[in-house]
Protein backbone atom coordinates (compact mmCIF):
# COMPACT_ATOMS: atom_id res chain seq x y z
CA UNK A 1 0.00 0.00 0.00
CA UNK A 2 1.29 3.48 -0.92
CA UNK A 3 2.03 5.94 1.61
CA UNK A 4 -0.29 8.09 -0.10
CA UNK A 5 -3.46 5.84 0.45
CA UNK A 6 -2.19 4.40 4.03
CA UNK A 7 -2.14 8.58 5.30
CA UNK A 8 -5.44 8.21 4.03
CA UNK A 9 -6.51 5.29 6.20
CA UNK A 10 -7.95 7.21 9.27
CA UNK A 11 -11.09 9.05 6.98
CA UNK A 12 -12.74 5.74 5.32
CA UNK A 13 -11.27 2.80 7.13
CA UNK A 14 -11.56 0.71 10.24
CA UNK A 15 -8.12 0.49 12.16
CA UNK A 16 -7.32 -3.12 12.59
CA UNK A 17 -5.43 -2.01 16.35
CA UNK A 18 -6.71 0.23 18.71
CA UNK A 19 -4.92 1.31 21.81
CA UNK A 20 -6.43 3.47 24.44
CA UNK A 21 -5.01 4.83 27.81
CA UNK A 22 -2.63 1.68 27.82
CA UNK A 23 -0.37 1.69 31.00
CA UNK A 24 2.31 -0.81 32.00
CA UNK A 25 3.89 -0.20 35.32
CA UNK A 26 5.91 -2.67 37.39
CA UNK A 27 5.64 -2.46 41.47
CA UNK A 28 9.18 -2.34 43.09
CA UNK A 29 9.96 -2.68 46.73
CA UNK A 30 12.66 0.03 48.01
CA UNK A 31 14.05 1.18 50.81
CA UNK A 32 16.16 -0.58 53.73
CA UNK A 33 14.43 -1.05 57.03
CA UNK A 34 11.78 0.81 55.86
CA UNK A 35 10.49 -0.67 52.59
CA UNK A 36 7.89 0.70 50.33
CA UNK A 37 6.61 -0.23 46.93
CA UNK A 38 6.59 2.20 44.09
CA UNK A 39 5.36 1.97 40.44
CA UNK A 40 7.88 1.58 37.72
CA UNK A 41 6.36 3.73 34.82
CA UNK A 42 7.47 1.58 31.67
CA UNK A 43 4.63 2.81 29.59
CA UNK A 44 2.16 5.67 30.55
CA UNK A 45 -0.80 6.50 28.37
CA UNK A 46 -0.12 5.49 25.17
CA UNK A 47 -3.31 5.47 22.97
CA UNK A 48 -3.05 5.18 18.82
CA UNK A 49 -4.50 3.60 16.00
CA UNK A 50 -3.21 0.75 13.35
CA UNK A 51 -4.84 0.25 9.97
CA UNK A 52 -4.56 -2.70 7.63
CA UNK A 53 -0.92 -2.76 5.46
CA UNK A 54 0.06 0.00 7.67
CA UNK A 55 3.93 -0.08 9.45
CA UNK A 56 3.91 1.97 12.59
CA UNK A 57 7.42 2.72 13.81
CA UNK A 58 8.32 3.50 17.33
CA UNK A 59 11.51 5.08 18.16
CA UNK A 60 13.10 6.73 20.78
CA UNK A 61 16.53 6.11 23.67
CA UNK A 62 17.17 2.87 25.07
CA UNK A 63 15.05 2.30 28.11
CA UNK A 64 12.14 4.65 26.99
CA UNK A 65 9.29 1.83 26.95
CA UNK A 66 9.52 0.36 23.36
CA UNK A 67 9.75 -2.93 23.89
CA UNK A 68 6.94 -3.38 27.01
CA UNK A 69 4.72 -1.02 24.94
CA UNK A 70 5.07 -4.03 22.43
CA UNK A 71 4.61 -6.91 25.22
CA UNK A 72 1.56 -5.01 26.51
CA UNK A 73 -0.09 -4.75 23.46
CA UNK A 74 0.28 -8.44 22.47
CA UNK A 75 -0.45 -9.43 26.39
CA UNK A 76 2.55 -10.76 27.25
CA UNK A 77 2.48 -8.35 30.00
CA UNK A 78 -0.31 -7.53 31.89
CA UNK A 79 -1.60 -4.07 31.12
CA UNK A 80 -1.59 -1.61 34.58
CA UNK A 81 -4.82 -0.12 32.85
CA UNK A 82 -6.23 0.79 29.21
CA UNK A 83 -7.46 -1.16 26.74
CA UNK A 84 -6.15 -2.81 23.27
CA UNK A 85 -8.54 -3.46 20.68
CA UNK A 86 -8.00 -6.05 18.70
CA UNK A 87 -10.50 -6.56 15.07
CA UNK A 88 -13.51 -5.05 17.70
CA UNK A 89 -12.46 -7.51 20.32
CA UNK A 90 -11.14 -5.63 23.36
CA UNK A 91 -8.04 -8.57 24.42
CA UNK A 92 -6.99 -6.61 27.45
CA UNK A 93 -6.19 -8.71 30.68
CA UNK A 94 -7.64 -11.58 28.48
CA UNK A 95 -5.71 -15.26 29.86
CA UNK A 96 -3.50 -17.23 27.93
CA UNK A 97 -5.98 -19.19 27.15
CA UNK A 98 -8.57 -16.43 26.13
CA UNK A 99 -5.43 -14.69 24.03
CA UNK A 100 -4.72 -18.22 21.78
CA UNK A 101 -7.51 -17.67 19.40
CA UNK A 102 -5.84 -14.61 19.05
CA UNK A 103 -2.10 -15.66 18.95
CA UNK A 104 -2.54 -16.75 15.34
CA UNK A 105 -2.97 -13.03 13.87
CA UNK A 106 -0.64 -11.49 16.09
CA UNK A 107 3.00 -12.76 15.79
CA UNK A 108 6.60 -11.41 16.95
CA UNK A 109 9.90 -11.41 15.79
CA UNK A 110 12.39 -10.66 18.57
CA UNK A 111 15.66 -9.10 18.40
CA UNK A 112 18.48 -11.54 19.27
CA UNK A 113 17.99 -13.84 16.07
CA UNK A 114 19.65 -16.47 17.65
CA UNK A 115 18.77 -16.36 21.42
CA UNK A 116 15.00 -16.61 20.63
CA UNK A 117 15.62 -19.81 18.72
CA UNK A 118 15.41 -23.28 20.70
CA UNK A 119 18.55 -24.56 20.37
CA UNK A 120 17.53 -28.51 20.74
CA UNK A 121 15.04 -28.06 18.00
CA UNK A 122 15.52 -28.37 14.22
CA UNK A 123 14.75 -25.17 12.36
CA UNK A 124 12.08 -27.44 10.96
CA UNK A 125 10.36 -27.87 14.21
CA UNK A 126 10.89 -24.31 15.06
CA UNK A 127 9.11 -22.65 12.38
CA UNK A 128 6.39 -25.74 12.49
CA UNK A 129 5.68 -24.87 16.01
CA UNK A 130 3.07 -22.45 15.63
CA UNK A 131 1.16 -25.51 13.21
CA UNK A 132 1.59 -27.28 15.92
CA UNK A 133 -0.44 -25.45 18.25
CA UNK A 134 -2.85 -23.25 16.50
CA UNK A 135 -3.76 -26.05 13.16
CA UNK A 136 -2.96 -29.33 15.04
CA UNK A 137 -5.43 -30.85 12.56
CA UNK A 138 -2.09 -30.85 9.77
CA UNK A 139 -0.41 -33.96 9.00
CA UNK A 140 2.79 -34.08 9.48
CA UNK A 141 3.53 -34.05 6.11
CA UNK A 142 1.01 -31.25 5.57
CA UNK A 143 3.24 -28.98 7.96
CA UNK A 144 6.65 -29.73 7.09
CA UNK A 145 5.26 -28.58 3.51
CA UNK A 146 4.22 -24.89 4.73
CA UNK A 147 7.21 -25.22 6.41
CA UNK A 148 9.45 -25.97 3.22
CA UNK A 149 7.40 -23.38 1.20
CA UNK A 150 7.92 -20.26 4.17
CA UNK A 151 11.50 -21.10 4.24
CA UNK A 152 11.73 -20.41 0.45
CA UNK A 153 9.63 -16.93 0.69
CA UNK A 154 12.26 -16.06 3.41
CA UNK A 155 15.54 -17.08 1.00
CA UNK A 156 16.37 -20.13 3.29
CA UNK A 157 16.84 -23.88 1.15
CA UNK A 158 14.35 -26.75 2.26
CA UNK A 159 16.86 -29.03 2.32
CA UNK A 160 18.56 -27.07 5.63
CA UNK A 161 15.29 -27.94 7.40
CA UNK A 162 16.95 -30.76 9.43
CA UNK A 163 19.67 -28.48 10.73
CA UNK A 164 19.82 -26.50 14.02
CA UNK A 165 20.07 -23.06 14.71
CA UNK A 166 23.74 -23.34 15.66
CA UNK A 167 24.83 -23.93 12.20
CA UNK A 168 23.57 -20.64 10.78
CA UNK A 169 24.50 -16.76 10.96
CA UNK A 170 23.19 -14.35 12.73
CA UNK A 171 21.05 -13.17 9.37
CA UNK A 172 19.73 -16.85 8.76
CA UNK A 173 18.82 -17.32 12.43
CA UNK A 174 16.57 -13.88 11.98
CA UNK A 175 15.52 -15.67 8.54
CA UNK A 176 14.31 -18.38 10.69
CA UNK A 177 12.65 -16.21 12.86
CA UNK A 178 10.77 -14.65 9.94
CA UNK A 179 9.55 -17.72 9.02
CA UNK A 180 8.08 -18.60 12.16
CA UNK A 181 6.60 -15.39 12.44
CA UNK A 182 5.04 -15.50 8.96
CA UNK A 183 4.20 -19.32 8.99
CA UNK A 184 0.30 -18.69 9.74
CA UNK A 185 -0.09 -15.63 7.60
CA UNK A 186 -0.77 -13.22 10.49
CA UNK A 187 -2.40 -9.98 10.01
CA UNK A 188 -0.14 -8.33 13.06
CA UNK A 189 3.66 -8.67 13.40
CA UNK A 190 5.47 -6.59 16.08
CA UNK A 191 9.34 -6.76 14.44
CA UNK A 192 10.90 -5.91 18.19
CA UNK A 193 14.36 -4.03 17.02
CA UNK A 194 14.78 -6.64 15.01
CA UNK A 195 18.10 -6.18 13.21
CA UNK A 196 19.84 -4.22 15.82
CA UNK A 197 22.18 -7.21 16.54
CA UNK A 198 22.84 -7.99 12.81
CA UNK A 199 25.79 -6.46 10.56
CA UNK A 200 24.37 -3.25 8.47
CA UNK A 201 24.71 -4.81 5.45
CA UNK A 202 22.63 -7.80 6.72
CA UNK A 203 19.85 -5.17 7.69
CA UNK A 204 19.11 -3.94 4.60
CA UNK A 205 18.21 -7.40 3.45
CA UNK A 206 16.03 -8.20 6.24
CA UNK A 207 14.18 -4.59 6.02
CA UNK A 208 14.04 -5.41 2.27
CA UNK A 209 12.47 -9.20 3.27
CA UNK A 210 9.72 -7.87 5.75
CA UNK A 211 8.66 -5.23 3.69
CA UNK A 212 8.17 -7.96 0.82
CA UNK A 213 6.48 -10.16 2.57
CA UNK A 214 4.04 -6.85 4.02
CA UNK A 215 3.44 -5.86 0.36
CA UNK A 216 2.69 -10.36 -0.38
CA UNK A 217 0.47 -10.48 2.55
CA UNK A 218 -0.86 -7.13 3.48
CA UNK A 219 0.33 -7.03 7.14
CA UNK A 220 0.29 -4.53 9.40
CA UNK A 221 3.21 -4.20 11.07
CA UNK A 222 4.56 -2.25 14.56
CA UNK A 223 8.43 -1.72 13.87
CA UNK A 224 10.16 -0.89 16.81
CA UNK A 225 13.94 0.55 16.44
CA UNK A 226 16.27 3.37 18.17
CA UNK A 227 17.53 3.85 14.52
CA UNK A 228 15.38 6.48 12.79
CA UNK A 229 17.07 6.19 9.46
CA UNK A 230 15.95 2.75 9.22
CA UNK A 231 11.90 3.43 10.94
CA UNK A 232 12.20 5.89 8.05
CA UNK A 233 12.66 3.81 5.48
CA UNK A 234 10.12 1.02 6.45
CA UNK A 235 7.29 3.25 8.27
CA UNK A 236 4.24 4.85 7.21
CA UNK A 237 3.71 6.85 10.44
CA UNK A 238 6.27 7.23 13.34
CA UNK A 239 5.62 7.39 17.33
CA UNK A 240 8.38 8.64 19.30
CA UNK A 241 8.48 7.22 22.94
CA UNK A 242 10.53 9.40 26.16
CA UNK A 243 10.18 7.74 29.55
CA UNK A 244 7.02 5.78 28.86
CA UNK A 245 5.03 8.74 27.09
CA UNK A 246 4.06 9.38 23.55
CA UNK A 247 5.85 12.88 22.63
CA UNK A 248 5.02 12.86 19.01
CA UNK A 249 3.25 10.84 16.29
CA UNK A 250 3.11 11.68 12.62
CA UNK A 251 3.02 10.85 8.95
CA UNK A 252 7.13 10.11 8.54
CA UNK A 253 7.50 12.63 5.88
CA UNK A 254 6.38 15.12 7.96
CA UNK A 255 7.87 14.05 11.13
CA UNK A 256 11.16 14.38 9.62
CA UNK A 257 10.50 17.74 7.65
CA UNK A 258 8.44 19.52 10.32
CA UNK A 259 8.88 17.63 13.78
CA UNK A 260 7.08 19.65 16.33
CA UNK A 261 8.81 18.29 19.60
CA UNK A 262 12.37 19.17 20.54
CA UNK A 263 13.08 15.76 21.42
CA UNK A 264 12.05 14.47 18.05
CA UNK A 265 14.63 17.31 16.78
CA UNK A 266 17.39 15.87 18.98
CA UNK A 267 16.51 12.61 17.45
CA UNK A 268 16.75 13.33 13.85
CA UNK A 269 19.58 15.58 14.65
CA UNK A 270 21.43 12.38 15.44
CA UNK A 271 20.83 10.80 12.43
CA UNK A 272 24.14 11.04 10.04
CA UNK A 273 23.97 12.22 6.54
CA UNK A 274 25.36 10.01 3.59
CA UNK A 275 27.25 13.35 2.15
CA UNK A 276 30.19 14.29 4.31
CA UNK A 277 30.03 17.21 3.78
CA UNK A 278 26.31 18.03 4.82
CA UNK A 279 27.21 16.29 7.40
CA UNK A 280 29.80 18.50 8.98
CA UNK A 281 27.68 21.99 9.03
CA UNK A 282 24.71 20.13 10.09
CA UNK A 283 23.85 21.34 12.98
CA UNK A 284 23.20 19.02 16.22
CA UNK A 285 21.07 19.31 19.04
CA UNK A 286 22.54 17.80 22.17
CA UNK A 287 20.24 16.72 24.90
CA UNK A 288 21.96 17.76 28.31
CA UNK A 289 21.50 14.87 30.99
CA UNK A 290 20.76 12.01 30.81
CA UNK A 291 17.23 9.54 31.22
CA UNK A 292 15.53 10.10 34.04
CA UNK A 293 14.61 7.35 36.28
CA UNK A 294 11.02 5.60 35.48
CA UNK A 295 10.75 5.56 39.52
CA UNK A 296 10.78 8.70 39.66
CA UNK A 297 10.23 10.61 36.67
CA UNK A 298 9.93 15.00 36.52
CA UNK A 299 6.67 16.01 37.66
CA UNK A 300 4.56 17.58 34.81
CA UNK A 301 6.28 16.98 31.29
CA UNK A 302 8.85 13.81 31.83
CA UNK A 303 11.19 15.62 29.26
CA UNK A 304 11.34 19.34 31.10
CA UNK A 305 14.80 18.39 33.01
CA UNK A 306 16.40 17.87 29.09
CA UNK A 307 14.28 20.27 27.09
CA UNK A 308 15.72 23.59 26.15
CA UNK A 309 11.94 24.95 26.01
CA UNK A 310 11.00 23.89 29.35
CA UNK A 311 9.43 27.02 31.34
CA UNK A 312 7.79 26.91 34.62
CA UNK A 313 4.50 25.01 33.16
CA UNK A 314 6.40 22.45 31.90
CA UNK A 315 7.02 21.12 36.12
CA UNK A 316 3.29 21.80 36.96
CA UNK A 317 1.11 20.23 33.80
CA UNK A 318 2.03 17.20 31.76
CA UNK A 319 0.95 18.07 28.32
CA UNK A 320 -1.72 16.84 26.67
CA UNK A 321 -1.58 15.55 23.23
CA UNK A 322 -2.50 18.12 20.42
CA UNK A 323 -3.39 17.89 17.29
CA UNK A 324 -1.18 19.83 14.92
CA UNK A 325 -2.70 18.46 11.44
CA UNK A 326 -4.97 15.44 10.17
CA UNK A 327 -1.69 13.05 10.28
CA UNK A 328 0.20 14.89 13.16
CA UNK A 329 -0.13 14.90 17.25
CA UNK A 330 2.16 16.55 20.09
CA UNK A 331 2.36 16.54 23.47
CA UNK A 332 4.88 19.55 23.89
CA UNK A 333 3.66 22.94 25.83
CA UNK A 334 5.63 25.16 23.39
CA UNK A 335 5.48 23.09 19.95
CA UNK A 336 4.70 26.16 18.16
CA UNK A 337 7.98 27.93 18.68
CA UNK A 338 9.48 25.05 16.68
Amino acid sequence: MSDAAISRSGSGRKPILSVRGLKVYFPIVIGGLIRKTVPLKAVDEVSFDLYPGETLGVVGESGCGKSTLARGILQLLQPTSGSVVWLGDHIEGLPAAGMKKYREDMQIIFQDPLASLNPRMTIGDIIAEPLTVHRPELSSEERKQQVREIMEQVGLLPLMINRYPHEFSGGQCQRIGVARAMILRPKLIVCDEPVSALDVSIQAQIINLIKGLQDSFGLSLIFISHDLSIVRHISHRIMVLYLGNMMEMADKRILYEHPRHPYTRALISAVPLPDPELEKNKKRLVLEGDLPSPLSPPSGCVFRTRCPLAQDICAREKPTMTVVSATHQVACHFWQKS
